[in-house]
């Protein structure tokens, strides 16, 4: 680059190689790893505020970035500016108004899902990160991206991937029924926001009038009350009329219990069974590795007249259950007279498990480019050609399982650019696997056996899965155990494929007549010149 380009770069170069800054990748890392891994390990504040800092290191150079893609011209110092200035006013403003908090989470909903963005003054800690931001543009600016292909990345790598980390880091809160209470002689039933197995207290409140046959929002003084009310948990819970009646939920299931003798022995209420639970967790994102959400977590029990009674479970993401008078238990969801309604129990389809289609397609695909690659390196073995091409396959397809592991255990918008490099690396195993047996012109019966093993590898793999992604069988680990059984016969098939590939041999030449023998040379002249004995 000349001189004059460096001391006059365009906006976008600058920006790239701001994005492209050992300090923003450092923050892209980061981020992703609290938000994905350390938040759901430690919650916190100081989880919360890292988040914070890594976001505002990272944020104005993605924002430069597309500023610069749709405005080409603009300066890199304007772009700059625009960006650091942009992120931190509207950090400020959300982090110090409710009015803006609440306009950003409904935004960011709009664009990456359910999103709760919190006004909290203590964040305004972080906003000194914007000063190391500012640093790694100034020295960025120093040597702007010059070179296409440095470009290419820059664009198709780490701008995906910092749009993909900002968006997925706001993603937090679903609706939780966290609290069940009977207030005044009401019935009141709280709800938070869950992310993982961590749930936050209640912030919306349904007040009922008439033993949960309608519910209302509370009236502001009421919200106030509820607000500054105590945050008790009750597991058990016995009738005020009648002492002796009392009801109990089983941590980690959902599961109600009754007693006629104040608790000394127990008898199922009310129940969603395990089987059902499992469904329930499929459908719900982001309710712990166990289903850990999907349980209960607080119980009231209300007295109502001709000594009847009812009584409300809160049971975390599948919102509240309800007795009635009469006896009878039914699922009302988040008690909102206006919603769908609690999902049914018991059955399921692939639209409703949101990203385990996607695992099961790309888990058919790698078993299929699994027997493709060990009869690939069984048939290069048996030509000669060596173990240093099958030795790379396995290496790709064991960063492929990885990949694929990983797709199997988030479910947030991270599984996309997960899935993604899985597809790639399934790929380019599948395609290695066919090299060997192609540079050695292996017979064609020997490709059509093992694409064919291949294919029915996929087929039958399928099978157990897409069953599973009905509810049939209910468990992932069951569906796992029969696609493990169902790689077997084309795993035979593409093993046995080899006794097709004999050694290679190189093709033999023609018998082309011998080459003319070479013309006689003068001899070299001597060493030491003219009249002059030889050297030495």
């Amino acid at each position: 680059m000349t001189p004059q380009d460096r001391s006059t770069p365009d906006g976008a170069r600058v920006a790239l190689a701001w994005l492209g800054h050992p300090a923003t990748v450092l923050a892209l890392i980061v981020l992703v790893l609290n938000d994905h891994v350390l938040k759901a390990a430690r919650p916190g504040p100081v989880t919360g505020k890292l988040s914070d800092v890594a976001g505002l290191v990272l944020a104005p150079p993605l924002v430069a970035v597309l500023v610069t893609l749709v405005v080409p011209r603009l300066g890199a110092r304007a772009a700059a500016g625009l960006a650091l200035g942009s992120v931190g006013v509207g950090f400020a403003v959300v982090k110090t108004s409710g009015y803006a908090a609440t306009a950003a989470s409904q935004m960011w909903s709009a664009v990456s899902g359910p999103s709760l963005v919190r006004a909290d003054r203590t964040d305004l800690l972080a906003l000194p990160a914007l000063a190391l931001a500012a640093w790694a543009w100034r020295r960025a600016r120093r040597d702007p991206v010059g070179r296409r292909g440095a470009r290419l990345v820059r664009v198709l790598v780490l701008l995906p991937t910092a749009t993909l980390a900002v968006a997925a880091t706001s993603m937090v809160g679903h609706h939780d029924a966290v609290d069940a209470a009977v207030v005044d002689g009401r019935l009141v039933a709280g709800i938070g926001k869950s992310q993982g197995t961590r749930a936050d207290p209640p912030w919306q409140w349904r007040i009922s009038d008439d033993a949960g046959a309608t519910w209302r929002d509370p009236a502001p003084s009421e919200e106030e009350a509820l607000r500054a009310g105590s945050a008790r948990t009750d597991q058990v819970a016995c009738l005020p009329a009648a002492p002796q009646r009392c009801y109990r939920w089983l941590p980690g299931r959902i599961r109600v219990e009754e007693s006629d003798d104040a608790g000394r022995t127990w008898r199922l209420s009310w129940q969603v069974t395990e089987d059902q639970r499992e469904l329930l967790r499929a459908r719900y994102l982001e309710a712990g590795p166990a289903g850990e959400r999907i349980a209960g977590q607080d119980l009231a029990v209300l007295d109502v007249s001709g000594g009847r009674h009812v009584v409300l479970v809160a049971n975390g993401r599948d919102g509240f259950a309800l007795r009635d008078p009469d006896g009878g238990w039914r699922r009302i969801g988040f008690a909102d007279d206006r919603g769908e309604g609690p999902p049914p129990l018991g059955v399921i389809s692939p639209g409703d498990r949101h990203n385990d289609p996607l695992r099961a397609a790309l888990l058919a695909l790698a078993l299929g480019a699994l027997v493709l690659v060990v009869a690939g390196a069984r048939a290069a073995r048996r030509s000669g050609y060596g173990v240093v091409l099958p030795l790379v396959q396995v290496v790709v397809l064991f960063h492929a399982a990885m990949l694929l592991v990983a797709v199997w255990n988030v479910d947030d918008l991270i599984v996309f650019p997960l899935a993604a490099g899985c597809a790639l690396l399934v790929f380019g195993g599948a395609l290695l696997a066919v090299i060997p047996p192609a540079a050695r012109a292996a017979p064609g019966r020997w490709t059509a056996e093992v694409l064919l093993a291949a294919t029915l590898t996929v087929v039958l793999v399928a099978l157990p899965l897409t069953g599973w992604l009905y509810g049939r069988p209910v468990h992932a680990s069951t569906a796992l155990a029969l696609a493990g059984l169902a790689l077997v016969p084309g795993m035979l098939l593409g093993w046995r494929a080899a006794r097709l590939v004999g050694p290679w041999r190189p093709p033999v030449a023609p018998p082309w007549p011998p080459l003319p023998p070479d013309p006689p040379y003068p001899p070299p002249a001597r060493v030491g010149g003219p009249g002059r004995g030889p050297a030495g």
